[in-house]
């Protein structure tokens, strides 16, 4: 087998660090060496072909785990525990609301995951073991990576909520077109991001409850703790898509009345120059008659008539409370 596919693979030392293995010592590999982590890549030929024909796994959890589309999901058969998981997306040029996801497939020896996207999360728990404060049972594994998923989440939450605090600020400010995407930008980032937390923080209780034999009770209370994580996150992106969508409201009363004034002064002027247009244009029919086409003073006494009607109307208007 190729190195192709493998990420990475770390056996246990059972003091939080872990040496890393090849796929050869991956297959010779059994439960009396200690625990294993294998990560891979499950969009490469090498991982499918290995997941179906030298894992051992039944073939649906094989097939769970190479699956192109999945929601956040725990499932418990038998001593294994089958996890879906989603991260925010914190790859360079990426949108966070572009989630990342995270297949996981645990045994109280060994786990399986797989990805096809760079998962900083993931990154994380490496460097711990390479730093050797890393977990040493698999509930502690499954815990950890929850725990930076949550963090990683919570972090991208606590920024959309500070872009929406700083755009609530600027809603009256005249750059209407720029606030109006990033309003939408912003809700179309909290709709997604909880479209995948809903479920994953129903997954994480389910876990809690219907753990396999391996998690202990210390592990259920330290799942509690993330779960109520979650819980917050997704209370705030409710409250974050709800702010979003009263800064929209707003915006859009603030161009109403705007358009609304200048739709006034038109009115206004439309209003002050109809009869004089229809005066002068009277006046300048092209037939015979036109009284004072050859009166010297003519064209001034119509200018004053005009002046005498814009001051009229404007003193109607003033009265009518209209200006």
């Amino acid at each position: 087998m190729e190195n192709k596919g493998l990420i990475h693979a770390i056996l246990f030392d059972g003091k939080g660090g872990g040496r890393d293995l090849t796929w050869d010592e991956i297959n010779n590999w059994d439960a009396s060496q200690g625990k294993i982590w294998i990560h891979l890549l499950y969009t490469s030929p090498d991982t499918v072909s290995w997941l179906h024909e030298n894992s051992g796994l039944e073939s649906f959890i094989a097939e769970a785990l190479v699956s192109e589309d999945t929601r956040p999901r725990s499932t418990v058969m038998g001593k294994g525990l089958l996890l879906n998981l989603r991260g925010v997306n914190l790859n360079p040029g990426a949108d966070y609301e572009d989630m990342v996801s995270l297949r996981i497939w645990a045994e109280e020896n060994r786990i399986i995951t797989t990805r096809k996207r760079r998962l900083l999360s993931v990154t994380d728990l490496k460097n711990q073991f390479n730093n050797g404060c890393g977990p040493t049972t698999v509930s502690r594994f499954i815990i950890s990576i929850n725990e930076f998923i949550t963090a990683h989440i919570e972090n991208a939450v606590e920024g959309i909520e500070d872009q929406i605090s700083s755009l609530e600020e600027g809603v009256l400010s005249p750059r209407e077109d720029s606030l109006r995407l990033q309003i939408s930008s912003i809700r179309r980032e909290a709709i997604l991001l909880r479209r995948y937390l809903a479920p994953q923080r129903e997954a994480i209780s389910r876990l809690q409850v219907d753990s396999t034999v391996w998690f202990t009770e210390l592990d259920r209370r330290h799942l509690y703790e993330v779960v109520n994580n979650l819980v917050h996150i997704v209370e705030n992106l409710d409250s974050l898509r709800d702010r979003a969508t009263i800064a929209q409201e707003e915006l859009n009363n603030a161009l109403s009345a705007q358009l609304n004034s200048r739709m006034y002064v038109l009115s206004i002027i439309t209003a002050i120059f109809l009869p004089l247009t229809f005066f002068t244009g009277l006046l300048g029919i092209n037939v015979g008659g036109i009284p004072g086409a050859s009166y010297k003073w003519a064209f001034l006494i119509v200018m004053v008539l005009l002046l005498f009607i814009c001051i009229g109307q404007y003193f109607y208007f003033r009265k009518k409370h209209w200006i």
